[in-house]
């Protein structure tokens, strides 16, 4: 997917608002808002989710737990 230089005028308010957001979720201002503009389109119906990538984190295996004799 390519991405669009796009010079956006917002109220400062709501630009503090989205800044917080952003630190809670561990984003960019940017990357918050192109979140939030995404989810709104699919949730309105303008475009269709294609694909969700969920990654899962599981442990490592050491020596431990591949040790069965108990």
């Amino acid at each position: 997917m390519s991405k669009k230089a796009y010079p956006l005028r917002i109220n400062a308010d709501v630009l503090a608002a989205m800044q917080r957001w952003a630190d809670d979720e561990l984003r960019s201002v940017n990357a918050q808002i192109e979140y939030v503009l995404r989810e709104a389109l699919v949730r309105h119906g303008r475009v269709k989710l294609v694909q969700k990538v969920v990654t899962e984190i599981q442990p490592a295996e050491t020596e431990d737990n591949n040790d069965n004799s108990s």
